[in-house]
């Protein structure tokens, strides 16, 4: 039911209840997919997407920074220390999560809310990120009006997000097994790129699939053994071949480009 409802509350019983697969899949605490180069370790794929990420949503010095579905926190902690912004919200409605996040040595801030009501005044911040999460920002529109309320007349709202290629009325035809496990709203790039045009305008724009799941796939394919002794000490065996087999379905549908990974930054 999480899968098909997709609901807030299922969103956080999904998360809470398959985080530490990622977590131990990948050794690591980030719940992204990666950026991948060759010999890449999990770890180091994460921390390749937050860098592309940072720069993209043009991170630096001085800057008041919202992070949206922020997670436990580790992307925030990444981008404090390359770019040692002024101040990074983090903004999760998994209070787990925020619990996990605050109890990390940073000078980050938490707030418990939804992506759709934002609880910051007009006109206050610098650049708003959605790194993996506006996936599950329902409905998408709202959570946009949202950051261009709160972002400066200068300021960057920046996504990055797993998408379909195309708008499909049968995704279950197309996706097969990510119908079910790709527990997201499986926006098109052609709907994120509208929904943002609405209130926006576009300044960057880069579609990166063929280095986030292709690789991905390779790597735990190469590496099943291993992965897999760390996720059943915690998971049934089911949950691990359920992702083999979803991580290899995402392979397959991407290099027949019916998925895509999007990278977006737009200016207020």
């Amino acid at each position: 039911m999480w899968t098909f409802r997709r609901n807030e509350k299922d969103v956080i019983n999904l998360y809470d209840y398959l985080s530490d697969v990622m977590r131990l899949a990948t050794n690591g605490s980030q719940l992204n997919f990666g950026f991948w180069n060759e010999s890449d370790t999990p770890v180091q794929a994460q921390n390749n997407l937050c860098d592309v990420f940072g720069s993209m949503a043009e991170l630096k010095p001085g800057l008041k920074i919202i992070d949206v579905g922020s997670g436990y926190g580790s992307p925030a902690i990444n981008w404090q220390k390359n770019y040692k912004p002024l101040e990074i919200t983090c903004v999760n409605i998994n209070s787990q999560q925020l619990l996990e996040s605050k109890k990390q040595e940073t000078n980050l801030h938490h707030i418990e809310a939804t992506a759709t009501s934002l609880p910051f005044e007009n006109n206050s911040v610098d650049r708003i990120l959605a790194f993996e999460s506006a996936q599950h920002f329902k409905p998408l529109e709202d959570f946009i009006s949202e950051s261009y309320r709160i972002l400066k007349d200068d300021g960057l709202l920046s996504i990055a997000i797993p998408v379909m290629t195309e708008e499909s009325s049968i995704p279950l035809a197309k996706l097969g097994l990510l119908s079910m496990t790709w527990s997201s709203e499986h926006y098109s790039a052609k709907k994120v790129i509208t929904a943002l045009e609405e209130k926006f305008k576009i300044s960057k724009k880069q579609e990166i699939g063929s280095r986030v799941y292709e690789p991905l796939a390779d790597y735990y394919n190469k590496n099943r053994d291993q992965i897999k002794e760390r996720i059943t000490q915690k998971y049934p065996d089911y949950v691990e071949n359920i992702l083999y087999k979803s991580i290899n379905k995402m392979k397959k549908v991407s290099q027949s480009k019916i998925i895509d990974y999007l990278l977006v930054t737009c200016q207020k």
